[in-house]
């Protein structure tokens, strides 16, 4: 068969035909720096992310490239340092163009050595991911108005439970308070008193636990001791439960430690919970049950030391045709009025966010266990056993 094009074979590769393969790449910076840091080559993609034609470039420092505040900090020198030590440094952050616009790049430097070992220069890829970021950027604003709104939706079903609840301490206050203007004992006065102060202070428990679950504040991972959340937040997941249901908890010893946001978590247990009281009709036990458990990617591919956190139920299952819908944003199975579709698709994007992920169980007429994987902290998971 006749070809315009002449194969190339490995051998036939030369020093030129790389430099051409590398000067073709448009969308990278790649160039070459000497061991000091000076660039002595340059890519047509770098040209074009970074403004500076070869003439300009050639014979600059690595450093004109970073901010004012990267360059204060030290930052060029100690990825050239680390590259030079290590063999590689990599790093995300904001660089600069000729026009003095920034851009967010994605940065790869390697030393470059020959057939003796030594570090003779530095080979540097830099990619613009500036559209990644803000797409992230997005996404987040995105997540956050999601978790607000389910948040104001999980409100508007806690109020009757609460209602309820604060009903019941008002009663015990001014039945108590009243016997206590009628008696002379002493004792009996202040068996009265403690009834009032116990009840005042459990209602002003959950007026903080109500503000602290309501509050729209910038969300923050921290250390997580799940035993401390989850048996504080019991009572207030129980708040959610009509007075025919009860919630039961089931909660190993020494969980592991976590590193998450505690509101999203509280959001996604809660959000399980009003799921399992709509599927059982408002009658019934509802059981949150958690533990350590070491997987080995038999769930959604996961290795690791994980806190498994599981709500189930013992209401109409879900249907196999649905399954693969539950956690589209706006599906829902509820009526007109009674689900915005949103909770299961919070408690999804709550653990992929987290490092885990959501299992789920279901029997169509027996009932369904939601269970949300999290990762142990790094500390926890280098000592779990295997």
């Amino acid at each position: 068969m006749n070809s315009q094009f002449a194969p190339l074979s490995p051998g036939t590769l030369t020093e030129r035909h790389y430099e051409m393969l590398v000067q073709a790449v448009v969308d990278y910076a790649i160039f070459m720096l000497d061991p000091a840091g000076f660039v002595v080559s340059w890519n047509a993609g770098a040209a074009r992310i970074k403004g500076y034609d070869a003439a300009e470039a050639i014979g600059q420092h690595l450093s004109v490239f970073y901010t004012d505040e990267d360059r204060r900090a030290g930052k060029p020198a100690y990825l050239l340092e680390r590259a030079l030590r290590e063999g590689r440094a990599q790093d995300e952050g904001w660089r600069v163009r000729k026009d003095g616009t920034r851009f967010w790049a994605l940065v790869v430097i390697d030393a470059i050595r020959n057939e003796q070992g030594d570090v003779i220069g530095l080979a540097k890829i830099t990619r613009d991911i500036t559209d990644r970021r803000e797409a992230e950027g997005r996404y987040d604003a995105l997540r956050a108005q999601l978790f607000q709104a389910q948040k104001l939706e999980a409100l508007g079903q806690l109020s009757g439970g609460m209602a309820h609840d604060f009903n019941n301490l008002l009663t015990i206050i001014l039945g108590a308070a009243k016997l206590a203007s009628r008696t002379d004992d002493p004792e009996r006065l202040a068996s009265l008193l403690d009834n009032i102060q116990t009840a005042g202070e459990r209602g002003a428990q959950m007026t903080r636990n109500l503000l602290t679950f309501a509050r729209n504040e910038p969300k923050h991972t921290r250390q997580v001791a799940l035993n401390e959340l989850l048996d504080s937040a019991a009572t207030f997941f129980s708040q959610a439960l009509p007075r025919t249901m009860t919630l039961q908890m089931q909660v190993d010893d020494a969980l592991h430690t976590v590193e998450l946001d505690p509101s999203e978590l509280e959001m996604a247990l809660l959000n399980l919970v009003l799921n399992a009281r709509d599927a059982m009709g408002g009658v019934g036990t509802v059981q949150l049950q958690a533990g350590n458990r070491q997987l080995a990617g038999e769930v959604d591919g996961l290795h690791g030391a994980f806190v498994v956190i599981a709500v189930a139920d013992q209401g109409c299952g879900i249907d196999p045709a649905i399954r693969p819908r539950l956690f589209e944003p706006f599906f829902t199975t509820k009526d007109v009025g009674k689900g915005t579709g949103l909770g299961l698709c919070q408690v999804y994007g709550f653990a992929r966010q987290a490092g885990g992920g959501v299992q789920v169980e279901s029997v169509s007429g027996q009932g369904t266990i939601m269970e949300i994987y999290l990762p142990a902290s790094c500390a926890q998971a280098a000592v779990a056993p295997a």
